[in-house]
């Protein structure tokens, strides 16, 4: 299935090797639409190998978020309104607990574990998005816009299905698009309801090594190959 707003085909598309990334490297992680980045993030590689590798994104790391051409932050307008404008961007900080996110190649998806400020268990947060690209500089992957949240106790619920619709809508995504990012979903979901890998692995007890540098954002992130 070929998303509307998916990467286009590159000879890197397939599960990448393993070990390409050590434990504590700096890389970039962006979404991208159509050749155009709406969001960079610098994240530090706990694990890379050909089935699942993990980034953390730290507290205070400069990034660049998607805002509206104007600068308008894009969950402040009406979700109706969300996807009918131009997007531009923004450099900004990432503020509150770090996120470490879990990306099974191959998939249309990635899991991202969320902590609280006194570093308990928040959850787990399915962001449905294009299959991951390994790149030279890091990952490049598109969001897709619909979501799951498993709570600490193991319930899930789908969010942002109003933004799903406004993005369909305005264009984003074709009828065939909603029917396989909603399939991807529901295909996690059957994995959360057996509590398989990786929600199982106990990767809510992870921490970040203290002697981890926060990674730049480098110069050059919209211009990237």
């Amino acid at each position: 299935m070929a998303y509307q707003d998916e990467l286009p085909p590159a000879p890197d598309a397939t599960p990448p090797p393993p070990a390409l990334w050590s434990p504590g490297d700096h890389v970039l992680w962006r979404f991208v639409r159509h050749g155009t980045v709406e969001a960079a993030r610098p994240v530090t590689v706990v694990r890379d190998a050909p089935d699942l590798s993990v980034f953390w994104l730290a507290p205070g790391t400069p990034i660049v978020r998607a805002v509206l051409v104007d600068g308008t932050p894009i969950r402040s307008v009406p979700v109706r309104e969300r996807f009918a404008h131009p997007w531009g961007t923004r450099e900004s900080i990432w503020h509150g607990p770090g996120v470490l996110k879990l990306v099974p190649w191959g998939a249309a998806h990635s899991v991202w574990v969320f902590w609280d400020d006194d570093g308990s268990l928040r959850g787990w947060y399915v962001n449905l998005e294009a299959p991951h690209r390994r790149r030279p500089y890091g990952v490049d992957t598109s969001d897709h816009v619909l979501d799951i949240w498993v709570t600490p106790d193991r319930r899930w619920e789908w969010k942002d299905e109003d933004e799903l619709t406004a993005a369909h809508a305005a264009g984003r995504f074709g009828d065939e698009d909603l029917v396989a990012i909603r399939a991807e979903g529901e295909r996690v979901i059957k994995l959360i309801e057996r509590w398989a890998s990786p929600f199982r692995d106990g990767w809510e007890r992870f921490r970040p090594d203290p002697d981890w540098a926060l990674p730049a954002l480098p110069a050059d992130w919209a211009t990237l190959p």
